[in-house]
Parts: structure tokens; C-alpha cells; sequence
């Protein structure tokens, strides 16, 4: 079936002090785009991992098929759609694939074989649920809302700019944080430490199963002892948590701890031993 990408955004700030905004989008697109998304840089990422995820679940999802049958033509970009019986045979092939596909998969499962391999053959016609959050994405909308873009990718940036348009930031001051999942009850009653804690927490769970606000505070602290108890640590979840830089005289305050942001210091920045130097 043709499934738009879904785009939701689990966080919008603003901070007046430096005039930046921040976003923490959780988007839901076809699983082959996700490698020309990686190429942005400027975007702080988690996703979905098949190695975390069980077989049946998977199996279970709907298969994914492309925007449109395009036709073959000189370039990357199919300039018109296939029709007739060309259409229904490329449309009868890619799902027939993809139950072949399907089917090895079960064999694999009844082998014994884990299913950080049993679940790859499944990538091409699933989706994969990401957690994306970024300061900048004029460069983003630039290549990606594009008519040489890809159908699906262009689709997803437009969704992007679409729910920002619909959308109110929260304002921040200085030494407030821009954290993902945190309600406005946990804001009022928890430490600052703890509403951290747990953004951090409930960004990793997307790994496995976006946050849908099942865990106990048990269950999140001990992914959280799981990410950073170890070495070397497990610190991309921290770099969807961030609190507004100052800018003085023309420079920023904390400009090497921003980490891929652009006037924000990143919770990961902050972290001992946040990666290992070379």
C-alpha cells in the first residue's frame, strides 16, 4: 500500500535571548530514504533499529510501496508514472517481492537465526520511526522540497515545514530546556535533572517502540544506566536535549558546546567522555 510519511513535532522552542528556534520532529517514513536523511549533518538523530525489533512485529506491518510506479528514464528522477498493464506488473512484482521476501524472513526466524539478520531482507518495503531534531533546516528544505528530490523524502519535507507552520513554539529563557516527551506536569514537579533524565531516556526507547508514556521511572532509569554505565557510553540520545547560548558581542557564549546546533548548548556536549577522541 502507498503510506505517507507521518511527521508529528514532539518539541518546538524559542528562545528571545538568542532569536533561535529548535525542533524535535518524530517522523514515520519508507525505511530506503533513511540513508539520504543521514546525510544531513545538521540533524541530531534516533531511530528505529531493526536489530532491537522482534520479527513478528515487523511482519506484521503493512508493505510499503512506492508514491508511484514511475517509468524508466535517463537520470534519478522518473518524470511520469507507468500506466496499464506496465503499472500493474511492476505493482504485482514489487508485492509478490515482497511476500517472497516475507517468507524467507520466517525461515530464517525458525532457524534460530537473531534477528539483528533475520530482519534486514525487511527494510526495503518497511518503515522505520526516527526522531530528528535540528536548529536549521533552510539546507534541509532546500535539496529535499525539491523537484529533483526523491517522491517520498520531498513528501517528508513538506510534511515537515507543514506541522511547524501549524505549530507554537515554547518560549525559553535562559537556563530553561528544550526537552522531548516531557509533559507540563513533569516540568512543574520534577527536578531539572529528572526531566533530563528521562527526555534522554524516552528518545533512546525509539529504538525499539516510540514513547507512549508506558515506562515506569524504574524502567527509565535503568535504560539510562544501560546507555551511560558502559564504556564506551551511549550518548545520541542526549542531543535531542538543549538549553539556549548566550550571544555576546557577535559571538556565542559556549560556541564548542553546541555540538551540531546552531546557539544552543546540547545536553551531550555536556557529558564526560561523550565520544571517544582519535
Amino acid at each position: 500500500m502507498h503510506i505517507e510519511p507521518e511527521v508529528s513535532l514532539v518539541e518546538y522552542s524559542y528562545s528571545d535571548i538568542n532569536k533561535k528556534f529548535l525542533y524535535t520532529f518524530h517522523a514515520r517514513y519508507w525505511r530506503p530514504i533513511h540513508s539520504e536523511v543521514m546525510t544531513h549533518r545538521k540533524f541530531g538523530r534516533n531511530a528505529r533499529s531493526s536489530r532491537a525489533v522482534p520479527n513478528k512485529v515487523l511482519l506484521r506491518e503493512p508493505i510499503v510501496e512506492p508514491l508511484y510506479y514511475g517509468a524508466n528514464q535517463p537520470g534519478m528522477q522518473s518524470w511520469g508514472e507507468l500506466t496499464g498493464w506496465r503499472r500493474l506488473l511492476a505493482r504485482m512484482t514489487w508485492l509478490a517481492l515482497a511476500h517472497i521476501t516475507r517468507a524467507g524472513v520466517r525461515v530464517l526466524n525458525f532457524a534460530g537465526l537473531h534477528k539483528q539478520w533475520s530482519n534486514r531482507p525487511l527494510e526495503w518495503f518497511g518503515c522505520i520511526d526516527v526522531l530528528i531534531t535540528a536548529s536549521d533546516l533552510e539546507n534541509w528544505y532546500a535539496l529535499r522540497d525539491h523537484s529533483a528530490a526523491a517522491p517520498e523524502i520531498r513528501l517528508l519535507a513538506q510534511k515537515m515545514k507543514q506541522v511547524v507552520a501549524t505549530s507554537t513554539p515554547r518560549l525559553l529563557m535562559e537556563g530553561e530546556w528544550h526537552l522531548p516527551f516531557i509533559s507540563p506536569v513533569e516540568r512543574e514537579t520534577l527536578s531539572l535533572d529528572e526531566q533530563i533524565t528521562r527526555s534522554i531516556t524516552r528518545c533512546a526507547r525509539i529504538s525499539y517502540k516510540p514513547f507512549d508514556g508506558s515506562d515506569t521511572y524504574g524502567a527509565e532509569l535503568q535504560r539510562y544506566n544501560k546507555l551511560f554505565g558502559q564504556v564506551p557510553i551511549h550518548a545520541s540520545p542526549a542531543e535531542h536535549q538543549a538549553t539556549p547560548d548566550l550571544l555576546l558581542d557577535g559571538r556565542w557564549a559556549n560556541l564548542k558546546l553546541h555540538g551540531n546546533l546552531t546557539g544552543w548548548i546540547q545536553k551531550r556536549k555536556l557529558i564526560p567522555n561523550e565520544n571517544i577522541p582519535g
